[in-house]
């Protein structure tokens, strides 16, 4: 597995105010050419005032910057505010929501499980419950999808879910005001002991609280007696490079060098293991698949480099690129 890393980076028109000043302020760069910014600029503007039909400038200024992304590689994108929110909220850790597991059967929505000390939780929502409706719209028997119905359920912290609810038993539907509130999205979803001194942890994707839930894990399997560690990476897309880096930092020995990054318009900047690692001795065994992709590959790949442990399983994914999130104005 190689550990150069590629940065690719996504230059994009914020506004099509102020252009002008913006582009003369990057024009010190050899790359922007300023010519073609108010080529777009025009483009934009013309369309806007002389088509047949009125135009969302809002649509034309999306489907425009989707165009241009459109013919570079694969994993340079554009998401609006909606989609964002969805991308991050699995590597954030946390969502603004009411804290149930759920399953859709036969277009009624049930209640598997409750978030421990969540706002259902605490409300007395019971799991075999049946949401039939969120603030006064009907959710049951109206074929809706599965995202639409978790759209109304999540929300910021502080805001009200009213809920209507069928449980078995209840002679008529049980309502319930729900305060939001965050609810924690663990990204490892397994650890225990497979013998008295053999250790596995499961890790699904790299997000922000990834470090610590895992040095927590590594603590609490050491309590039981773990001296080795099978370190499961199978099916792990990746996510943060920081989180990666703190990872690997928990079985390295300070200065070794985890990994680097150098791109055509940036320097390269070396990563090191600072010390202070929970599990640098013992055993250590990496599994990976075909699945196990950019941050699971930098794990592994500095285990591997530096004699830490044994990689087993097959060729991982071979995504060996950082890509860095532009914030435009909107979201």
């Amino acid at each position: 597995m190689k550990r150069h890393i590629l940065i690719a980076l996504v230059a994009a028109i914020a506004s099509a105010f102020g252009i002008h000043t913006q582009a003369q302020r990057m024009d010190r760069n050899k790359d922007i050419d300023v010519r073609q910014l108010q080529k777009i600029q025009m483009a934009q503007v013309y369309i806007s005032q002389l088509y047949v039909d009125s135009l969302s400038l809002e649509k034309v200024t999306e489907d425009a910057i989707r165009g241009m992304i459109s013919k570079l590689d694969p994993h340079t994108s554009y998401s609006d505010p909606e989609e964002t929110n969805k991308l991050n909220e699995p590597l954030r850790g946390n969502f603004g929501g009411i804290g149930v597991q759920f399953n859709m059967l036969d277009d009624s929505l049930i209640v598997i499980a409750t978030t421990p000390k969540g706002p259902c939780e605490k409300a007395g929502i019971l799991a075999g419950d049946r949401i039939i409706s969120v603030n006064g719209e009907t959710i049951a028997g109206v074929k809706m999808s599965r995202d639409s119905i978790m759209k109304k359920l999540r929300g910021p912290e502080g805001t009200l879910a009213k809920l209507q609810i069928v449980r078995h038993g209840a002679k008529k539907p049980l309502r319930f005001n729900i305060v939001r509130d965050q609810i924690p999205m663990p990204t490892l979803d397994a650890y225990y002991m497979l013998t008295p001194t053999i250790g596995y942890i499961h890790l699904d994707r790299f997000g922000a609280t990834s470090a610590k839930e895992l040095r927590e894990a590594i603590k609490n399997l050491q309590k039981q007696g773990m001296q080795d560690l099978i370190f499961d990476l199978e099916v792990n897309g990746g996510g943060y490079l920081e989180a990666a880096i703190d990872i690997a930092n928990e079985f390295l020995q300070p200065g070794d060098l985890i990994v680097f990054t150098e791109g055509r318009a940036q320097p390269r900047k070396n990563f090191y293991a600072r010390g202070g690692g929970h599990f640098r001795e013992g055993r250590l065994v990496i599994l990976v698949d075909e699945f196990s992709a950019s941050a699971s590959e930098i794990v592994s790949g500095a285990v591997q480099d530096h004699d830490r442990g044994i990689i087993v399983g097959r060729r991982s994914f071979g995504k060996g690129l950082v890509q860095q999130p532009i914030n435009l104005p909107d979201g």
